[in-house]
């Protein structure tokens, strides 16, 4: 079975920036398109940023300009870097497939708090 492994949360101060990454040992990340996704407390789990196999990406519009998806091939993961966080940030993220390829059962995410 599949095992996403998502990791570099952690607690910043506004403006702040994080770098995080996921990887699936045993498993190509390279040949899906592949997402981040996040679940605000008390909200539902919501689509971030995108990237195709080409390194096409697209975000969400409270996202844009301010996090970056990219993908290593060579070392098997995927990388979103977010600056300038903000309060409303604050969720557990986790990366999967994107939803038109099909989601994999979902790894444990890494929690992001944004606070003063």
């Amino acid at each position: 079975q599949v095992h996403l492994v998502e990791s570099g949360g952690g607690l910043v101060r506004p403006g702040g920036s994080l770098r995080l990454s996921c990887t699936a040992p045993g498993m190509n990340l390279g040949i899906y398109p592949m997402a981040w996704y996040r679940q605000p407390p008390g909200k539902q789990r919501e689509l971030v940023a995108q990237i195709t196999t080409s390194g096409i990406t697209d975000y969400i519009d409270s996202v844009k300009g301010r996090f970056t998806i990219s993908r290593d091939n060579s070392r098997n993961l995927i990388d979103l870097q977010l600056k300038d966080l903000r309060p409303e940030d604050t969720a557990v993220y986790y990366c999967n497939r994107d939803p038109f390829t099909g989601l994999l059962a979902w790894g444990q995410g890494t929690q992001v708090t944004v606070s003063s």
